[in-house]
């Protein structure tokens, strides 16, 4: 921290020396180029105030500035779950949920969810495009003027036409014009085209006004006939167009995870999963949510949660205990695919790929829908990735197969993940991850955690208490296990290097102690014995001392008939260089006998 402070302030002393010349210079500067003013006061008070204290108190703000955009940074890598009751928003998120709803409800009505929106085009295409409408523009233009047939007189000067158009002729077109008015379109087109000829011509303006009046009359009259209403050709017709318009179909009905978009008590919290994935943008969360609708139609999921897709992978997918918060803890056991034939099962061909994401999809959504999504309610999980014994991203099979699941996810499951969890991360992971990262959101980025081997429990302590983990994870939980149960605490201690830490489990006369208890790591001795709380009586020794290597990382379960008052006592004994977590739990039963 001292070197930190001894930076920051070298840095602040850069910035004042470097910054407090200028203004000091400014005054001579403007002395000699500005001419004399009426009002020369103000110039030096400018000068003077620059170049006193203040100037040299704001300029060391910036990087302080900066300092606390730094730290907003990093605070941006906390994840903290925020409230689903809408009350409790600030009104900037109550709008932005207001506004998605209207969006919703105006596509419903449309029934815009049926069908895929269109690509938007891009920047190559929308140019293409424009030029061919210009072109086709054009040629329609050219077109248009090759069609319109010219005026008599156009080869010849208008004066030798002068004579053959008499003046009553003249106005008899025009009361024929004024009956059957040609279209506006034609019109302006057809004056336009003669106003272009006439500016060649440069003669007298009354012969100039004649010819573009005799011009509109014989091109414009005969287009007013194929602009005539149509006539019904029957009475059937008739009848037809004098019938209301049918009523508009009622808006559609649209569900994710099984809740409706609009209309119920966890639509709400629906929505704002969306919202929080597009950082409350209306019309980005209403584009995700028109993009999600299509890929569930698209991928089948009503059919994918009805289909059997076996039970190979219940041990490498599966649910188990909560976290501390209450969040149902899912499990991803990448170990289990040492086995090679179900990695042969799972990854072989594309289409045994296919099979794989179908899997996930359909435990995600049998998982989701066991949540309670209400306001108030769970409405999140934490996943937890074991890469212990992964045969290996670097693998194409397994890293397609995964990048397409972690995708699925991100597009189509927001704010569904409160926190995930990757333990006994290898070095070459984490190169993938900075691969990967930054097509995530910081929002997803905030919620990863990273465990090495010999952090891993710790880490997942963190979230999750001991009982809650599974055993090939750390934790004291395992299958079959009817002595204890994820109801019974476990207490965590920490055993100092080159120490001995002993525990003791008082007993009564006729029960039955058990007690489990596991090391995380081991490298430590362990042995147990009973203590008579009768004095002379003898000690039983349960369990003799013993080395457990790190290799024996397992739970120890063992059990002791008490027929006398007295305790048991186990001594952990740490004799190598590093602090261990020892976790252990206990009970006494009434004997049998």
């Amino acid at each position: 921290m001292a070197e930190e402070k001894t930076t920051t302030h070298a840095a602040e002393e850069v910035v004042v020396v470097a910054d407090v010349p200028e203004p000091e210079n400014l005054p001579t500067v403007a002395e000699k180029e500005l001419p004399p003013a009426p009002e020369p006061e103000p110039l030096p008070e400018k000068p003077a105030a620059a170049g006193e204290a203040p100037a040299a108190v704001e300029e060391p703000e910036k990087p302080k500035v900066e300092e606390e955009k730094k730290v907003k940074l990093v605070k941006s890598y906390s994840f903290k779950e925020e409230s689903n009751v809408v009350e409790e928003l600030p009104d900037s998120q109550k709008k932005a949920l207001d506004e998605l709803k209207a969006l919703i409800q105006e596509a419903l009505n449309k029934h815009e969810f049926t069908k895929p929106p269109p690509p938007p085009p891009k920047a190559e295409e929308k140019a293409s495009v424009v030029g061919e409408v210009k072109e086709e523009e054009e040629k329609g233009k050219v077109e248009e003027e090759k069609e319109v047939p010219p005026p008599p007189c156009e080869e010849t000067p208008k004066l030798e036409c002068e004579p053959e158009v008499p003046v009553p002729a003249i106005e008899e077109k025009e009361e024929e014009k004024k009956e059957t008015p040609p279209p506006t379109v034609i019109e302006a087109v057809v004056v336009e085209e003669v106003v272009e000829k006439v500016t060649e011509v440069d003669e007298d303006g009354a012969k100039t006004v004649e010819a573009i009046k005799e011009t509109i009359v014989e091109v414009a009259a005969p287009s007013a006939e194929p602009e005539a209403p149509p006539k019904p050709t029957d009475e059937g017709e008739a009848a037809a167009a004098e019938l209301p318009a049918p009523p508009p179909p009622p808006p559609e009905e649209v569900f994710i995870w099984g809740i409706p978009l609009l209309g119920h008590e966890k639509s709400d919290v629906l929505l704002l999963k969306f919202l929080r994935a597009r950082e409350f943008k209306v019309k980005d969360a209403f584009t995700m949510i028109k993009n999600t609708v299509h890929w569930r139609k698209e991928f089948g999921i009503e059919a994918v949660l009805e289909e059997d897709l076996g039970s190979d992978l219940e041990k490498v997918v599966c649910m188990h205990g909560s976290d501390k918060k209450g969040h149902p803890v899912c499990y991803n056991i990448f170990g289990e695919f040492r086995d090679k034939d179900l990695f042969h099962k799972t990854f072989s061909d594309e289409d045994k790929r296919k099979k794989f994401i179908r899997y996930l999809v359909q435990f995600l959504e049998k998982s989701i829908r066991k949540l309670d999504l209400s306001p108030t309610g769970v409405c999140t999980i934490v996943l937890v990735n074991d890469l212990k014994n992964s045969p290996g991203l670097l693998k194409k099979e397994v890293r397609s197969a995964t990048s397409q699941a972690l995708q699925l996810l991100q597009d189509n499951y927001p704010e569904v993940v409160a926190k995930q969890v990757f333990i006994h991360v290898p070095w070459w992971y984490l190169a993938y991850n900075k691969m990967i990262s930054p097509f995530l959101t910081q929002r997803t980025k905030s919620k990863f955690v990273f465990a090495s081997p010999a952090r891993s429990a710790e880490a997942l302590f963190k979230y999750i208490a001991p009982e809650q983990v599974l055993v090939q994870c750390g934790g004291l939980s395992r299958e079959g296990d009817h002595e204890f149960t994820t109801a019974d605490a476990a207490t965590e201690v920490v055993i100092k290097p080159a120490s001995k830490h002993t525990i003791e489990f008082p007993s009564t006369e006729n029960c039955h102690l058990v007690w489990e208890l596991r090391v995380i790591g081991w490298d430590v001795s362990y042995g147990a014995e009973f203590v008579p709380g009768v004095e002379g009586g003898y000690t039983v020794i349960v369990q003799k001392s013993r080395k457990i290597a790190a290799l024996d990382e397992t739970v120890i379960f063992e059990s002791f008939k008490v027929g006398e008052p007295g305790k048991v006592v186990l001594t952990i004994d740490n004799q190598s260089s590093k602090k261990k977590k020892l976790l252990y739990r206990s009970k006494a039963k009434p004997s049998c006998n």
